[in-house]
């Protein structure tokens, strides 16, 4: 099924002032896991599934953004574990998170076709997934004790909506 994302605001977020690391190769996103599902709040996803590559990324920090927009169903935030602490990791909210929004979390993208993809994602595992040990042993780690969390198969950046409607099968 394919999940469609939007940016929503102009010198902010991942192409705006402040990028993102480079994360736009196919070997970051290949077979990139929703690790932490958490029903009725939000689904988060980020650290590539090979070890070699989550390290490059770990610690290649992404200063914060202004938050503009609110932490709403179907929009997109960098996680993040305190000021300037923002890296690869972000989540989909599955619902109205405002609460968020005065913790700093500045959504930079929204889902604008496939939320019934995100609704769909594997949530039994909750928060058990261990972010070291996927960091630290990749997919390996997630395939044996977790085998049943949704992942992304493939990644096309497009220019505008009108490209994405005809994109095929990219998230399992």
């Amino acid at each position: 099924s394919m999940l469609l994302l939007q940016h929503l605001v102009d010198g902010i977020g991942p192409d705006g002032e402040h990028p993102s690391p480079d994360v736009s190769g196919p070997s970051f996103w290949a077979d990139l896991r929703f690790f932490r599902v958490i029903d009725d709040f939000m689904a988060q996803f980020g650290i590539a599934g090979n070890p070699e590559i989550s390290q490059v990324w770990r610690s290649a920090t992404i200063p914060d953004d202004p938050v503009i927009e609110s932490n709403q169903r179907g929009y997109v935030s960098f996680a993040t574990a305190g000021p300037n602490t923002r890296t690869t990791q972000m989540f989909i909210n599955y619902k109205d998170n405002g609460r968020l929004d005065g913790l700093g979390f500045a959504p930079f993208a929204k889902v604008v076709k496939g939320m019934e993809v995100v609704d769909e994602l594997y949530k039994e595992y909750g928060e058990n997934p261990n972010q070291g040990y996927i960091q630290n042993v990749g997919n390996t780690y997630l395939e044996d004790q977790f085998p049943n969390l949704s992942y992304i198969t493939s990644v096309k950046r497009i220019e505008s909506l009108d490209e994405g409607s005809e994109k095929e099968d990219d998230l399992e």
